[in-house]
């Protein structure tokens, strides 16, 4: 492994609109590169520009600290914060990857997120996390705090290949149970499954009966991408060694897409695998709303539900106007409450539309939401 100090100009990054995946305005990279070296993971391909060797080389943002000092003080910002989780933990590099140990930057993150009061959400595949339970404690105590852990599946075996740097997901679980008695909510995000691999039913199943069992909130599950490029020539070479038989496999379902995409035949038979079994052992797929609805401005919170709304009703094939409808709200410099009488006038608003968005507005949720989520 090489080490590159370097200085940053920013680190905290604000989304254009409210991520309803982790519920975050805003997020942080402070190192890029990631010694857990996960087979599939996309921060490999060459749109994230990670310098050095992938899994090998990793870049330390060693002024990060003093950097968002600065970005989180209220009094130097033009614009008030908007509400939701401060995201600690992206894709070209785990928060929680081995050099944390040495310089410290996602606890003193930590620190810094508490002083200022602000809520988190933290996603790792690293149980040197536990370090942090108190002043995680602290954060969710103040404000609120969310602790999530990403798996392909919970099968020791095939996380040594594919996951080479990662504590096994028995240690993973038994750590979302640990913040889960500390009294932190708690998430696996069950992605990506890898395909042929971790995506049979009976694996998927005994992975989410532990979910389950470890007392985990929600469960946010989704497929593989596979982009042509590093990502996928690192990829192939690995699973030719686990079984060259699969690779016939993958140039059925990965055909050249863009954005590294499989077929949507293959990914409308897993999710409809995924809805199933959640169903089966009652575990949300959604963050649930209870969890961030008092933390949220009312145009923010309507355009979570609305694209959760989306997200269940394209899980059942079905077409819907509810991601558009969301987009167009994310746009609005005025509060819905403001404009109540002229949702109609808004792009992608109709009729059953406006009522989800005026029931929002006055309950903090959705009676339709919520039907969906338990289908």
């Amino acid at each position: 492994m090489s080490i590159k100090e370097v200085k940053a100009k920013s680190i905290l990054r604000k989304h254009k609109k409210i991520d309803s995946w982790f519920i975050s305005r805003y997020g942080m990279n402070l190192y890029r590169g990631c010694t857990h070296n996960c087979v599939y993971c996309d921060g490999r391909s060459e749109g994230y520009y990670v310098d050095g060797e992938f899994g090998k080389d990793v870049t330390v943002k060693v002024n990060a600290i003093e950097v968002l000092q600065r970005e989180l003080d209220p009094k130097r910002k033009r614009t008030p914060f908007k509400g939701g989780f401060i995201m600690v933990g992206g894709g070209v590099g785990d928060s929680y990857q081995p050099i944390e140990k040495k310089y410290q930057l996602t606890r003193k993150a930590l620190n810094l997120i508490y002083e200022h009061k602000f809520p988190v959400h933290m996603l790792t595949k690293s149980t040197l996390i536990k370090r942090d339970i108190d002043i995680l404690k602290k954060i969710n105590e103040q404000n609120r705090a969310i602790v999530s852990f990403s798996f392909s599946s919970v099968d020791d075996k095939i996380s040594t290949i594919f996951e080479p740097g990662v504590p096994h997901p028995d240690e993973r679980l038994r750590t979302l149970s640990l913040f889960k008695n500390e009294g932190i909510a708690c998430g696996m995000f069950l992605l990506p499954v890898i395909p042929f691999v971790t995506d049979t039913q009976e694996l998927m199943e005994e992975t989410i009966k532990k979910a389950v069992d470890a007392g985990v909130d929600f469960i946010i599950f989704d497929g593989m991408t596979l982009k042509n490029g590093k990502q996928k020539e690192y990829f192939i070479n690995v699973l030719k060694r686990y079984n060259p038989k699969l690779t016939t496999e993958y140039d059925n379902i990965y055909t050249g897409d863009k954005w590294g995409n499989a077929t949507q035949d293959y990914y409308n038979s897993i999710n409809q695998l995924f809805k199933t079994t959640a169903k089966k052992y009652k575990i949300s797929k959604r963050i649930p709303i209870s969890l961030y609805n008092d933390i949220l401005s009312e145009n923010d919170l309507v355009v979570v539900i609305l694209e959760h709304i989306d997200y269940f009703l394209k899980m059942k094939g079905r077409t819907s106007p509810y991601g558009y409808a969301a987009y167009s709200i994310s746009q609005l410099k005025e509060s819905l409450s403001s404009i109540k009488r002229d949702l109609l006038k808004l792009k992608g608003i109709g009729k059953t539309t406006e009522r989800i968005i005026l029931e929002i507005l006055e309950t903090g949720s959705s009676s339709y939401y919520k039907k969906l989520s338990e289908e």
